[in-house]
């Protein structure tokens, strides 16, 4: 398997479980919205218009990156990982003690997902150089 290939399977994985990790948790943030620490102007609707926005614009990285187009796929990819990153923002809005194992374990697993999207455009970028090659 070529370096192509590769790297392009290995981000296909790695959105695949940010988008099954963030789907989880963010349902859940809908579901029990009231048990959730978190600044007032987050509403049941905007939790899941957010979601879906974001979800569509890390597939559209993908695709950009499998198409080569790699500063535009920089770009989706990097506000795409926000999408698990910012989940770890319920923090600066309650206590440790405030939130079930669950909530943390979501929050949590948003937050190592979008580490590992945005770990992998650094690693395209910096290591790799895959821009040079276009």
């Amino acid at each position: 398997m070529n370096l192509k290939a590769s790297s392009q399977s290995f981000l296909k994985l790695i959105l695949l479980a940010s988008i099954i990790s963030t789907a989880i948790h963010f349902t859940d943030n809908y579901r029990f919205i009231e048990q959730y620490p978190q600044p007032v102007w987050i509403t049941a609707p905007s939790i899941y218009q957010s979601w879906i926005i974001l979800t569509v614009t890390g597939i559209i990285g993908y695709w950009l990156y499998k198409f080569r187009k790699f500063w535009s796929a920089y770009l989706c990819l990097s506000i795409y990982a926000l999408t698990g990153l910012a989940s770890s923002g319920h923090y600066l809005y309650g206590s440790l003690s405030q939130f079930s194992l669950k909530m943390h374990l979501f929050i949590w697993m948003d937050a190592i997902t979008g580490l590992a999207v945005l770990g992998f455009v650094v690693w395209s970028l910096l290591f790799l150089k895959e821009w040079r090659l276009t």
